[in-house]
């Protein structure tokens, strides 16, 4: 098993009370909510012809390591780069020059750096948290991991309140419990194991019944006006996901302040997905944090007990974002000899807390505002149709029928009526919908485009950029500006449509 937390004389964590097959009135041990999850075997959700993957049982498991503590400044930090490593984010998360940090084989240019490269970083931290990777990466970004993962059949043999729960949404929409877990994990690229176990940590909503109302309308514990029920907290808890993970991805996030006051400084060695987790915690639990995630009750033993061991599971996925990632061929969204605008440029990809990822583009037809446009968005490059709801779709682009896997487009405010449905192939100018303002919030007809590899949003002006029918995004200071460049030629992010943001194929 993959080194991890450990902590030994933590607390005790009380665990939602719930009521369990056989044990009437009696309050429940933690023996028996672990027996009771530990029972439950997720069943494979249907896709398209599945593709081979390694043989879990086939990978070694490593012994966990003490739980660490930070080596005292002046003792240099050792490290093996990781998969969506760039020298720039790890300059800014050991704070060092890069002309200090040691290395044989520094990656000379842009991209990601080489997986397993050997560095070290003079410590000039005075105190950050302890080390120990908690979950890999690829459990809480929605990737190859959870390919196969069914939340319907998991909640429906779990049997507790989720799988009786339904709510409406703001728009009038009934979604079960599983429907909502399906749907946050959907939008934001957020794995839903790691859904479902923040739930059950919580609240015990998915293996137990209720305790009180309060868990009805806050089963996260969030308690933000406005933003009660089950969809609207783990939309935040999602968000604040992904502005951990995102923000140590890109070395802009580095600590975390607790509603006590205190500063909390990841330890730099840590891994993206292990920050995410932790970051939600401390926002949760506030001066309890450490105990609340490894505690012999805690997240970990929740989890672990829920979903066995994860890092078989990445092993078996493979790096997340390998360091030859290149973007395949993609077109401009709408068809040869139309003129439309570069109404905004990089920002965040789905919601606040993911990278800036996205472009938006309005076709010149004229009428208002927010008429839905008679133009016709288009298929940058061949694929299935893997999602098509909620003025969204998703395009596979390595048509395994896969969301979670290789290279996926999302187009966004795409008109409801007209939309193409899911499971059809569609080749490069093939039509997918009306740009509108439908869905979200909007102030005109326009598509919002963005890219993820494997689940994880990618920035528009990354290491991998965003590059469109021969046009690279180049991203502003400000979120929403921009420009795409080709050549000498640039076009200039308008939200007003001016004659600089003007682009045709």
């Amino acid at each position: 098993m993959k080194p991890g937390f450990q902590a030994a004389g933590l607390a005790v964590l009380v665990v939602a009370a719930c009521n369990f097959p056989g044990l009437g009135s009696r309050r429940p041990t933690f023996e028996d909510v672990m027996a009771t999850i530990s029972a439950v075997t997720p069943v494979a959700t249907r896709t398209l012809p599945p593709t081979a993957s390694p043989d879990p049982a086939s990978i070694p498991r490593e012994p966990r390591r003490p739980f660490p503590s930070a080596e005292p400044p002046g003792v240099p930090y050792s490290y093996s780069t990781r998969a969506g490593d760039t020298l720039e984010a790890l300059t800014l998360r050991f704070q060092a020059n890069p002309t200090t940090v040691e290395s044989s084989a520094l990656h000379p240019g842009a991209g990601f750096m080489p997986i397993g490269t050997q560095l070290r970083f003079p410590n000039v931290l005075e105190s950050v948290s302890p080390g120990g990777d908690l979950l890999p990466d690829a459990e809480v970004v929605y990737s190859p991991a959870a390919a196969d993962f069914d939340v319907y059949a998991f909640v429906e043999a779990a049997g507790g309140t989720l799988a009786h729960y339904s709510e409406a949404l703001e728009d009038g929409t009934l979604l079960g419990g599983a429907a909502i877990v399906q749907r946050v994990a959907d939008e934001n690229s957020v794995n839903p194991r790691l859904l479902l176990a923040i739930l059950e940590w919580r609240s015990g909503w998915v293996y137990g019944s209720l305790p009180d109302a309060d868990a009805v309308r806050y089963p996260i514990g969030f308690r933000l006006s406005g933003r009660s029920g089950l969809y609207p907290e783990l939309t935040v808890a999602a968000t604040q996901l992904n502005l951990g993970y995102y923000g140590w991805r890109a070395g802009t996030m580095v600590e975390t302040r607790a509603g006590t006051g205190e500063t909390i400084r990841w330890n730099p060695t840590l891994n993206a997905g292990t920050v995410a987790v932790l970051r939600l915690s401390v926002l949760l639990e506030e001066s309890a944090w450490l105990e609340a995630i490894v505690g012999r009750r805690g997240f970990r033993a929740v989890y672990e007990a829920m979903f066995a061991d994860a890092w078989i599971r990445e092993a078996a996925a493979g790096p997340l974002l390998p360091d030859h990632l290149v973007q395949p061929s993609l077109e401009l969204p709408f068809a040869v000899g139309e003129r439309w605008s570069l109404t905004a440029g990089p920002h965040n990809a789905w919601s606040y807390g993911t990278p800036r990822g996205a472009l938006d583009f309005s076709p010149m037809t004229g009428g208002k505002p927010c008429d839905v446009s008679p133009a016709w968005v288009t298929a940058s490059a061949p694929g299935v149709v893997v999602r098509a709801a909620d003025n969204a779709v998703a395009l596979d682009l390595d048509g395994d029928g896969r969301e979670s896997t290789g290279w996926v487009l999302l187009y966004y405010h795409l008109a409801a009526e007209g939309m193409i449905p899911p499971w059809v192939r569609v080749e490069t100018g093939d039509p997918l919908g009306h740009p509108s303002c439908e869905g979200g919030r909007a102030t005109g007809k326009h598509v919002h485009l963005a890219r993820k590899y494997n689940g994880e949003w990618l920035a528009a002006d990354g290491p991998v950029p965003f590059v469109l029918g021969g046009w690279t995004a180049v991203a502003d200071a400000r979120n929403y500006y921009g420009s795409l460049v080709r050549g000498g030629d640039v076009v200039t992010s308008d939200s007003g449509g001016g004659r600089g943001s003007m682009i045709w194929r």
